[in-house]
């Protein structure tokens, strides 16, 4: 399934009129020294999942009480991907059976318990804003949060690219929401981490080395990557450095 034509000119609520348009050119007029070509507008949009569309939302509309955070997302096939999600609630494999009668569910794993939820690595059929991302040629930012329906995911991107990924979210919910939006050079939200790093990080989250209380020791996580804890250790320093140091640059104006 790929992403509609055509898209609704209607505005989304909560954002009166052309409210959302309103709040780019503004913020564009407060940038004015910044060379566009060097700008990068990051927005955090909530978004209704259509009810025939992916498994993510008519699950967490039948839970809502459940958080749901995507964690990673990787392609089998152009239009099959698999993800590992940390799903809170319940003992592992709870959700398995329940998540794999949904049409667009191929496979269903239960990884580990994670705190106070556990870990599923489920393959799936793309949802058409996976089309619209790989048209665009931008990274899909994890993790991210889906609850009750709801979609919560920070859009990294120039302003026509923006424009497109609106379009798109008003086909699927009139009523979205945009919550936030800022700019800061380009150059200060490129990708820090190293294509070794970014996968030591995803194993890390999934194993649930950050959890909170921590589910997984450093000797463990050496152990089942198969890497030495001296090396382990001192590659976590290096990436909680660098993501510290992106995190503390001076952000761009941000409104409500």
């Amino acid at each position: 399934m790929r992403p509609p034509a055509s898209s609704s000119s209607r505005p989304a609520v909560g954002n009166s009129g052309n409210g959302t348009e309103n709040r780019i050119e503004r913020l564009r007029a407060r940038e004015q020294g910044e060379p566009p070509e060097d700008g990068l507008l990051l927005a955090t949009l909530k978004v209704r999942i259509p009810d025939k569309g992916p498994w993510t939302g008519s699950f967490t509309r039948v839970h809502p009480g459940l958080f749901l955070d995507v964690m990673n997302r990787s392609e089998v096939t152009e239009d099959v991907s698999v993800s590992d999600y940390w799903i809170g609630g319940r003992p592992p494999g709870v959700w398995a059976r329940e998540i794999a009668e949904y049409p667009d569910v191929l496979k269903v794993e239960s990884l580990a318990e994670v705190g106070e939820g556990s870990i599923y690595r489920i393959t799936y059929r793309n949802p058409p804003i996976i089309y619209l991302y790989r048209k665009l040629r931008l990274p899909l930012h994890v993790p991210f949060r889906i609850q009750a329906g709801y979609i919560h995911w920070e859009v990294a991107a120039r302003r026509s690219e923006l424009d497109q990924i609106i379009q798109y979210a008003r086909t699927v919910d009139p009523e979205f929401h945009l919550i936030s939006i800022r700019r800061r050079p380009l150059r200060t939200h490129l990708p820090v981490l190293t294509e070794s790093q970014q996968q030591l990080l995803t194993q890390a989250m999934a194993a649930g080395y950050f959890a909170v209380p921590r589910a997984f020791t450093l000797t463990e996580l050496a152990r089942q990557i198969g890497r030495s804890k001296s090396s382990v250790s001192e590659a976590i320093a290096v990436i909680e450095r660098k993501l510290l140091e992106s995190a503390l640059r001076p952000s761009a104006i941000g409104t409500r």
